[in-house]
């Protein structure tokens, strides 16, 4: 009996972006630097298949700096991490590989530097993200006010006279957070914003290449962490693009069969913390279901690459 067609439209760019192939290089160089273990404060990004690689070449991940020993390597995370947590490895004398993605380290900045200037500074961003944890905690404790709604921000309530400027989480979905921003100025007429959006260009750029498919599409699967914020939201973008069947999963073995009955066009994306390897392996298992027709669909190149530290590069 013949295979069902089946049209799979894969958006590109998709999976591994600059920040999160150098953290993964970062965490890989240590290892063979310093020998394992290698100690990671955090998943060094959002993926178990990636985590669960890299602790079978010897890095044990943990959740706070208090659980690495003395006398080992430890990395902090592409998410970045609170200056308590850096201040802490110095007092231990820990040596310290910092895998914070450039991209968030310049949100960092830009909170640091309106700080300097006597602003109040609103993080627009998911509560409990650590990335969000990483960058309120840049500033001293009850200096950064978050908020993930519109909602929210008629709840703020700054001191009168307070000069107020905002940045925001690096993966959020680029319309809602346009949305924001917009009620923000509302709102606050005067308010700072960053002279570039803080959205970085990875996520932007797979928002738009769901953006160009889903109204193609019968449905639409992404391929990432559920605890991955970028991964989650091209979920939202997607459905809000015209594909409402889109569904989050980590990997081949998770695809719901009895949803893809009868489809003819399904699209195929990664969250920017998921390998290659997931969406090939997603791939292999409809080939061997259906008669499927491959079509790459690009909206942009990225040629962006960013340095290792210093300790590591040589």
């Amino acid at each position: 009996m013949p295979k069902p067609a089946l049209t799979l439209l894969l958006a590109s760019p998709r999976g591994f972006c600059a920040g999160v192939d150098r953290a993964i290089q970062i965490v890989e160089r240590a290892l063979e630097r310093f020998g394992a273990p290698v100690y990671v404060r955090h998943e060094i990004v959002h993926n178990r298949f990636v985590v669960e690689s890299l602790e079978r070449k010897g890095a044990v991940f943990v959740e706070e700096i208090d659980a690495v020993p003395d006398g080992v390597p430890v990395v902090f995370s592409a998410h970045g991490v609170p200056k308590s947590v850096a201040a802490e490895a110095r007092r231990r004398h820990l040596v310290t590989l910092d895998a914070t993605c450039p991209l968030v380290s310049k949100v960092h900045h830009e909170a640091e530097r309106h700080h300097a200037k006597g602003r109040r500074v609103i993080l627009i961003g998911h509560a409990g993200h650590p990335e969000v944890a990483g960058t309120m905690g840049q500033l001293p404790e009850g200096a950064v006010l978050l908020v993930e709604t519109v909602d929210d921000i008629e709840r703020l309530a700054p001191a009168p006279g307070d000069d107020l400027a905002y940045v925001t989480q690096t993966t959020l979905s680029i319309d809602d957070t346009a949305t924001i921003v917009a009620a923000l100025r509302r709102r606050f007429p005067a308010i700072h914003g960053p002279g570039k959006d803080d959205i970085c260009y990875a996520t932007t750029n797979r928002q738009q290449a769901v953006k160009s498919i889903a109204p193609r599409c019968d449905a639409m699967l992404v391929i990432g962490a559920p605890n991955s914020s970028n991964s989650v939201r091209l979920v939202d973008v997607a459905r809000q693009s015209g594909c409402p069947r889109a569904t989050l999963i980590r990997e081949a073995s998770r695809i719901d069969w009895t949803l893809m009955a009868g489809l003819r066009r399904l699209g195929i994306t990664a969250g920017a913390s998921a390998p290659e390897i997931l969406i090939e392996e997603v791939i292999e298992a409809f080939k061997a279901r259906f008669s499927v027709v491959i079509e790459q669909i690009a909206v942009t190149e990225e040629r962006i690459r960013f340095n290792l530290p210093r300790a590591l590069s040589a």
